[in-house]
C-alpha cells in the first residue's frame, strides 16, 4: 500500500460503497456498471448528466442514489418558463426586520435531480453554472453556500429536441461524467414488470451511508495514488484528442483533470489506494465524450455520441499502456 492511505480506510471505503451499491440494485435492476459509475461520479466530487429516452430509468436511478444516503434531495423540473430565481432562490422584502431576506431555491441539497434540463432557457441554464463549480450561489451581491457533498443529476432526451435549449459547451464541461441508461436485458425487464411500483414515489430505501461518510470519502479519493506513468498515460490521451481532425477542438485541461480524479475515484471503488492504468481506460467515454464534437456537421445527436465514442475508442487504442 502506498504512504497516502491507510489499509483500514480503504477497506472501510469499500464496505460503505458496497453498502451503497447494494442499496441501490435494490431498485435499479440489471444496471450494476451504471450504478458503479454513478458511484465514481458521487465519490470524485463531481456532477452528472444522463443522457438517454425516456422511462428508462433515469429519474429513479437519482432516487434510489439519494434516498441511499443520509442527505437532503431535491427535484428540479427543468421548463422552458423556469426562472433563475426557481432554481437558486431569491431575496424577500421582509416587512418586520425591513430587511431583504434570502429565500434559498431547490439548488440547496444534496444531491439535485435537474429533470430535462435542456428544456430550460439558457439564462435559467446559466444560474447553475456558478452553483456548480463553486458550490454556492450568488444573489444581490451575496454568496450563499449550498453545502457539501453538493451533486447535481442531470438528465435530457438526447431524441426529441422540439422545444428544447441545448446545453453550451461551458455548461457540458461541469458535468463530470456523462452516461446513458440503456434498455435492460429481457430478464431484468421481467423483474421490473412483476413489481407492483408504478412511480420512483413509491420506492422504500433506507440510508445505508451518512453525510459524513460522503464526505470522508470524497476526501479520500484525492489521497489515491497515481503514478507519473499514468499520469503520461492520460496526458497522451488528452493531446490526441487536440491533434484529432475528427474533433472541432480538443480536451481542455478541465477534461484531463476530471479523468484523472474519476480515475483516483475509480480505484477506491475497488478497494485499491492506487491507480491502475485500467480504471483510465474505462472512464475515457464517460469522462470526455460530452466535452468533444465533431468537425462535421450533423443533426442527430445520437449518431454525433456515437461518432465520438468511436473515435475516443481508437485513440485509446492506438496508446500503449503504460508498463
Amino acid at each position: 500500500m502506498s504512504d497516502f492511505i491507510q489499509t483500514a480506510q480503504v477497506t472501510e471505503a469499500k464496505q460503505a460503497l458496497d453498502r451503497l451499491r447494494t442499496s441501490m440494485q435494490a431498485s435499479i435492476k440489471g444496471k450494476d456498471d451504471v450504478i458503479d459509475q454513478v458511484i465514481i461520479c458521487l465519490v470524485a466530487g463531481g456532477h452528472l448528466l444522463i443522457e438517454d429516452l425516456p422511462g428508462v430509468g433515469k429519474t429513479t436511478l437519482a432516487y434510489a442514489l439519494a434516498r441511499s444516503m443520509d442527505c437532503p434531495f431535491s427535484r428540479i423540473q427543468f421548463t422552458s418558463d423556469l426562472l433563475p430565481g426557481d432554481v437558486t432562490g431569491v431575496a424577500i422584502y421582509d416587512e418586520t426586520a425591513k430587511e431583504f431576506v434570502f429565500k434559498p431555491g431547490p439548488i440547496f441539497a444534496s444531491v439535485v435531480l435537474a429533470d430535462e434540463i435542456n428544456r430550460a432557457t439558457p439564462k435559467t441554464q446559466s444560474a447553475l453554472l456558478e452553483v456548480m463549480d463553486r458550490a454556492r450561489v450568488t444573489v444581490d451581491g451575496v454568496a450563499h453556500a449550498v453545502g457539501a457533498p453538493f451533486m447535481v443529476f442531470a438528465t435530457q432526451n438526447p431524441v426529441d429536441y422540439e422545444g428544447t435549449f441545448p446545453l453550451p459547451e461551458s455548461q457540458m464541461d461541469r458535468f463530470l461524467m456523462r452516461l446513458q441508461m440503456g434498455y435492460p436485458q429481457p430478464a431484468d425487464e421481467l423483474e421490473i414488470l412483476r413489481i407492483a411500483r408504478t412511480s420512483y414515489d413509491a420506492i422504500k430505501l433506507n440510508a445505508v451511508i451518512t453525510r459524513a461518510d460522503v464526505l470522508r470519502l470524497q476526501a479520500l479519493v484525492a489521497q489515491v495514488f497515481v503514478e507519473d506513468s499514468v499520469l503520461d498515460y492520460i496526458l497522451r490521451i488528452v493531446t490526441a484528442t487536440r491533434s484529432e481532425a475528427e474533433f472541432k477542438s480538443g480536451v481542455s485541461v478541465r477534461g484531463g483533470l476530471a479523468l484523472r480524479t474519476a480515475a483516483q475515484a475509480r480505484a477506491l471503488v475497488h478497494g485499491r489506494d492506487f491507480v491502475l492504468p485500467d480504471d483510465v481506460v474505462e472512464l475515457v467515454t464517460p469522462i470526455l465524450s460530452h466535452r468533444l464534437s465533431l468537425a462535421r456537421q450533423t443533426s442527430d445527436a445520437l449518431e454525433e455520441r456515437r461518432a465520438i465514442v468511436t473515435v475516443l475508442r481508437r485513440i485509446v487504442a492506438s496508446l500503449p499502456l503504460p508498463t
